[in-house]
């Protein structure tokens, strides 16, 4: 099985969108560069510098499944069927979409039944690659489970004040993350990845 990893932008006061889930200033890296990154479905092109594009190749490239959960699954309208890095997403819900329906809508899997039992769904399309978990609630249910690998983030220099949490309702222990194992800067961001530590 490959890793799970949880992955988001976020900003330097810890949040991954403003309390609307806009991310406002949060994606200003994706047009600071001359490297353009083309995306599936929808979704538009990025221009990132050439540090950001070689990071963001290597990491999508990696992955072989999204896990998110119901309010990006709504909030993108499930990608209209096709998420733009092209792999099938996993969606933790109580309640399945009933009319819900877009070509590629078949590469989306609903699972009721937790987050154990959404990244083992994960992890048995993915294969040997990784499995990516969205940062918020369904990063904060994999870490309290012991399921996330490493923590990667896009940390942008700007403080939002208030917005949703990279990590949320975590439980009152202490989670060790070790040292970086990946540091790049880019222009307004800096892509970190930090295993976590068990035992």
């Amino acid at each position: 099985m490959g890793t799970v990893i949880a992955s988001a932008t976020v900003s330097l006061d810890g949040f991954v969108a403003y309390p609307d889930n806009t991310p406002g200033e949060l994606f200003d890296w994706y047009e600071s560069g001359d490297v353009e990154v083309e995306h599936l479905g929808d979704f538009p092109s990025f221009r990132l510098t050439p540090q950001s594009a070689a990071y963001w190749r290597e990491f999508t490239g990696s992955l072989g499944a999204l896990v998110v959960g119901r309010t990006l699954f709504d909030i993108t309208d499930g990608w209209r069927g096709q998420h733009p890095l092209g792999v099938p997403v996993v969606v933790v819900t109580h309640e399945p979409p009933i009319d819900w329906s877009y070509p590629g809508s078949e590469n989306f899997h609903f699972v009721t039944t937790g987050i154990e039992d959404a990244i083992a769904r994960a992890q048995q399309i993915a294969g040997h690659k990784a499995v990516a978990v969205a940062a918020g609630t369904i990063a904060s249910q994999a870490l309290a489970a012991g399921l996330l690998d490493e923590v990667a983030m896009d940390l942008v220099p700007v403080l939002l004040g208030a917005g949703v949490p990279y990590f949320i309702d975590l439980p009152t222990v202490t989670v060790m993350l070790g040292d970086p194992t990946v540091v790049v800067q880019g222009n307004r961001v800096t892509h970190l990845k930090f295993p976590v530590l068990r035992g």
